[in-house]
């Protein structure tokens, strides 16, 4: 199961542009459709569980497969699997990027990637939205909470606490009727 692991998050490591959240539609299809290693519920789970906890979602994520795949091995195998491309790559372009930054090709590659990253992390997105069956209402709370951070310049720290309760007060409510 180690080498299982390893293989896919290696596959999907290397392949995927846009971080953690660009990974997640690889993963799934990966995990989910692919092998059947964990249902779809329990996927949304993870990735719910995965971005709770600190440190990078596609990390966690395979923290949390691997350890429900093949125990510790499975969690060795899959963050190493996931983690090693991102090195390697990051190395490689550290080594280089200096000499090759003020190139015009290369701030042109740079600028036309960053559009195609917005979408690989929006496609997933929306995916999991619906399978989680999050409506128009209930997508207007994270679109609330960016745009008071963003153009209202709120503490985000103020706006998880503030969401939370808000939370526990309408989960509250909901239960006494």
């Amino acid at each position: 199961m180690f080498f299982q692991l390893f293989w896919t998050y290696l596959k999907i490591g290397t392949f995927t542009l846009g971080g953690g959240y660009a990974m997640l539609p690889l993963i799934q299809r990966e995990v989910v459709d692919r092998k059947g290693w964990i249902d779809e519920e329990e996927f949304l789970n993870m990735i719910a569980l995965a971005q709770a906890a600190p440190g990078l979602i596609a990390v966690n994520s395979a923290i949390f497969i691997g350890w429900r795949i093949g125990g510790w091995r499975g969690v060795c195998g899959a963050v190493l699997g996931a983690v090693l491309p991102s090195f390697l790559i990051i190395l490689a372009i550290a080594m280089v990027f200096q000499d090759w930054k003020e190139i015009p090709a290369v701030e042109a590659a740079f600028k036309g990637i960053r559009p195609a990253v917005v979408a690989l992390i929006a496609a997933p997105l929306v995916k999991l939205a619906k399978s989680a069956k999050i409506g128009w209402i209930t997508a207007l709370i994270p679109i609330a909470a960016a745009l008071l951070i963003w153009l209202g310049h709120v503490n985000p720290v103020w706006v998880i606490f503030t969401t939370i309760l808000l939370t526990l007060i309408v989960v509250k409510l909901k239960i006494k009727n």
